[in-house]
């Protein structure tokens, strides 16, 4: 089995959107405007690509953007500076082999010498203690609750620090930027109208 995780390319929209989408409650679905929203915008958007297939993604937002969502809001009035986990998804025939923790540990190196907290939320409604005990022992911690919209699900508000992220601050970013390293490079976000 060939493990990747990769930058996501135009040509996988169209595998995560179904995958997005046929993942279950604890995952709002999307449309192709919203996805190419975040193919367009997102800090950091990876697949896990498995024997040519796609396996799972992950998607992830640094602060100061326009993404509307109520959940990101909340992060943005309450912290000036993290990185967002918006979605993550795991194909079913790929599920309990490591790719949730892998992804994370993915966006956590991504995040770490970007800022100082990684973010994100889970459903308490309806509650997978899967998932809550995952981030639990991932070392999030719960910051506050809230309901998206009127009627929508409540949802456990998470934060982790990343206590690496003051000496990658004080040492490269007080001081100019991050090395040229390969691996600490940016996703080339792409404009719309454009081609990848």
């Amino acid at each position: 089995m060939a493990l990747a995780i990769r930058d996501v390319r135009e040509h996988d929209l169209d595998a995560v959107l179904a995958l997005n989408n046929a993942a279950g409650r604890s995952i709002l679905e999307l449309d192709a405007e919203k996805l190419r929203y975040f193919y367009q915008r997102a800090d950091y958007f990876r697949v896990a690509e498995i024997d040519g297939e796609i396996a799972g993604f992950l998607i992830a937002l640094r602060s100061g953007g326009d993404y509307p969502s109520p959940n990101y809001r909340w992060f943005a009035s309450h912290y000036p500076d993290f990185v967002y986990i918006d979605r993550i998804v795991i194909a079913n025939a790929f599920r309990r082999h490591g790719l949730g923790r892998i992804f994370y540990c993915d966006v956590t190196s991504f995040a770490e010498v970007r800022e100082p907290l990684l973010t994100c939320e889970v459903f308490l409604e309806p509650r997978d203690d899967v998932v809550v005990l995952f981030h639990g022992t991932y070392g999030f911690q719960e910051v506050g609750q809230q309901r998206m919209g009127s009627s929508g699900p409540l949802v456990s508000l998470l934060v982790k620090e990343l206590p690496s992220y003051q000496y990658v601050r004080n040492t490269w970013l007080s001081h100019g930027a991050l090395p040229a390293e390969p691996w600490l490079a940016e996703r080339e976000l792409q404009q719309p109208g454009a081609q990848a």
